[in-house]
């Protein structure tokens, strides 16, 4: 489709749903109030209108909403109706004038069949039931009173208020009959009505046509290069708006940053600085690890929006994880540039501005692989209260595999220093820079008088850092574990999508199921 084309569809879509008003404004947020709820049900329809689906299946489209809201909704699904598309929708308590735009009713009680038909014959068939709907009342909620037992106890509550009261009860059916004698009553009518003889023989019908898949005369599915595309776009869009995600954790990464370069201000090269160089990177560190899990909010509401937009097939998990890890390279580069700049000249680690560059492409890694990791615990939480959680405790594990607590050789043996220490990011993105602050500078020695200590040596004495590899070998490894929790989610997402289940049934088998 042109870019006419698709503008013409959205503009269409728009006036049908009634958001010409709110056309302009942005949703909305935690921090910014935006359209109303009633406005946000309509814009959720819109999106499932785009790809000009025959069914629409809607569960509670007006739910939470004050009547007004709910009726512009419903009217916005009958003038879907009207334009020759199937609406199915499960409400609960309609107005009237919701309940006057509905074609067909289907009532089920505890997973029974009251009624389905045409939904002003079901006036008529209470009626005939016995169980007539009072004059001035919703039928809606007169079939509810009918059939839900929920309301067997507050009957039982009215006839307690009443006698306490000297009050004379009702003498209507609703205060004589429980709830289950008027269900089952109408199930048995209903059974033997020529409301059910209509509604079998239809079925019977529609089982035994022979059917087949009706193939759209263009595909409803664009490249992948354009999903990926416009989703890097929408993503990058999204993460520029969240002020928590975006713009407050650049705060705290600057703040945080200038914190740590006034405790270790111009550390210089004496002897206490050897020490002192190890704590600085180890709090670095630390205090990244900490504000990149801050992110896990806004991960799951992507993934909020990616699986519901899976199951209607716009894209698939590859495009996801790419346009995602892509749309947050540049903020993760903005806090790795901002606060290694500020913490590395005023800490001065390093004379040498390539270690600088280096520094900065360190912390760039260790921020982008631990947010993947915290992506990827979101992804099969239940939630984003316990991906915080899981997550943090994750991350903490890692670290306490580094260099932050305890050096390389004192590690025990087993299971923290194998495997821990090889699987552990923190340990490679720390290892990387304690090697970037002590090569190619010269401490102080603990007597006065003896030669200066190169930094090299006192990786090896001091902190048990070998030197078999250089430090770009350590960054290396970081990215190598970037792409394996990249890999880790994409496979987390490709199973939860298979064991999805499977709406698409052939009427064949839709009314065995119903039968």
């Amino acid at each position: 489709m042109t870019k006419a084309e698709i503008n013409e569809v959205v503009e269409t879509i728009i006036k049908e749903m009634g958001l010409g008003e709110c056309a302009e404004n942005k949703i909305g947020n935690w921090h910014l109030r935006g359209i109303s709820s009633g406005e946000k049900k309509r814009l959720s329809i819109s999106l499932e209108m785009v790809t000009d689906p025959l069914i629409l299946l809607l569960d509670e489209p007006t739910g939470g909403l004050d009547s007004a809201s709910a009726f512009f909704v419903a009217r916005a699904l009958r003038n879907i109706a009207d334009e020759g598309r199937i609406v199915i929708c499960s409400i609960h308590q309609p107005s009237s004038e919701v309940f006057d735009l509905f074609d067909d009713l289907l009532l089920l009680s505890s997973g029974e069949t009251v009624f389905l038909g045409e939904a002003k014959m079901a006036i008529e068939f209470f009626a005939d039931s016995g169980f007539a709907c009072p004059r001035r009342r919703n039928p809606a909620d007169h079939f509810l009173r009918c059939i839900s037992l929920d309301f067997d106890s507050v009957t039982a509550t009215l006839l307690r208020s009443h006698r306490n009261s000297q009050t004379p009860a009702s003498s209507g059916f609703s205060m004589n009959m429980k709830t289950a004698e008027i269900k089952a009553t109408l199930i048995q009518s209903y059974k033997s009505s020529e409301y059910s003889c209509k509604v079998r023989k239809k079925m019977q019908e529609i089982a035994a046509t022979d059917y087949q898949v009706c193939q759209s005369n263009k595909s409803t599915n664009s490249s992948k290069w354009k999903q990926f595309r416009v989703l890097t776009h929408r993503s990058f869009i999204n993460m520029y708006r969240d002020i928590g995600y975006s713009w407050l954790r650049i705060m705290f990464y600057v703040l945080s940053s200038i914190s740590a370069g006034t405790l270790y201000l111009d550390i210089g090269y004496d002897n206490w600085a050897i020490i002192d160089r190890g704590k600085c990177v180890s709090f670095i560190y630390g205090l990244v690890a900490c504000l990149s899990s801050g992110g896990v909010p806004f991960f799951d509401e992507e993934l909020k929006a990616y699986y519901v937009e899976r199951l209607n097939g716009h894209y698939c998990e590859t495009v996801f994880v790419l346009a995602n890890f892509l749309s947050s390279l540049p903020f993760s580069a903005a806090n790795s540039l901002l606060s290694g700049t500020t913490i590395f000249y005023m800490v001065k680690l390093h004379p040498e501005f390539s270690h600088y560059v280096y520094f900065c492409i360190n912390l760039f890694c260790f921020i982008t692989v631990v947010e993947s990791c915290m992506m990827f615990v979101t992804s099969f939480v239940p939630n984003a209260m316990m991906a915080v959680g899981t997550g943090v405790s994750f991350v903490v594990l890692m670290m306490m595999a580094s260099q932050m607590f305890v050096v390389l050789p004192d590690l025990p043996k087993l299971f923290w220093r194998y495997p821990m220490s090889y699987i552990s990011f923190a340990k490679w993105a720390i290892e990387g820079q304690y090697k970037n602050a002590m090569n190619g500078v010269e401490f102080d020695s603990a007597e006065p008088g003896e030669p200066k200590l190169k930094g090299e040596m006192i990786l090896e004495t001091t902190f048990g850092i070998s030197s078999d590899h250089s430090k770009w070998w350590d960054v290396t490894v970081v990215l190598f574990q970037l792409f394996v929790y990249k890999l880790l989610l994409f496979l987390v997402l490709r199973y939860k999508k298979r064991t999805a289940p499977r709406l698409w049934l052939s009427p064949q088998v839709l009314f065995r199921k119903v039968s």
